[in-house]
């Protein structure tokens, strides 16, 4: 999935009470996170929620990363799924080029999500790309 094919579901919704809808659904589809993962060094610190990341090399395609994630509120959970839907199964570089401003920009979520909120969301995608830069130094 990309940015694009993200937006162009949005613009299809139509209004915010639609989006929201469609975010909380997309959280409900979230696999569990296996309780292993949710330790600290997963936790994303700097979110109102309690987030947990977790990432781990593809099995099937070791330079691609997959992640597992979970989330206690249903709005950052929806938008947890997103980001997992955006970097999973990409190479690590592809990981560091997810751009936080972007996303929310082109999904109006500015309008919508308060700031302490867009900060959560930046915390999320840091850990993300931490843990993707991790995976890579250990290959």
């Amino acid at each position: 999935m990309t940015l694009d094919d993200v937006v162009d579901t949005f613009e299809l919704l139509g209004d915010w009470d639609q989006r929201y809808q469609y975010l909380v659904e997309l959280g409900q589809k979230l696999p569990p996170l296996p309780e292993e993962a949710r330790v600290e060094d997963n936790r994303v610190k700097g979110c109102m929620s309690q987030v947990w990341v977790s990432a781990y090399r593809d099995p099937e395609a070791h330079d691609r990363v997959r992640y597992h994630g979970d989330c206690d509120t249903t709005i950052i959970k929806g938008v947890l799924t997103l980001l997992i839907q955006l970097v999973d199964r990409r190479r690590i570089e592809e990981v560091e080029d997810l751009d936080v401003d972007e996303f929310f920009e082109r999904l109006k979520l500015d309008d919508h999500l308060s700031p302490n909120r867009h900060v959560g969301v930046f915390a999320i995608v840091e850990l993300m790309k931490k843990q993707a830069r991790d995976l890579a130094q250990t290959a």
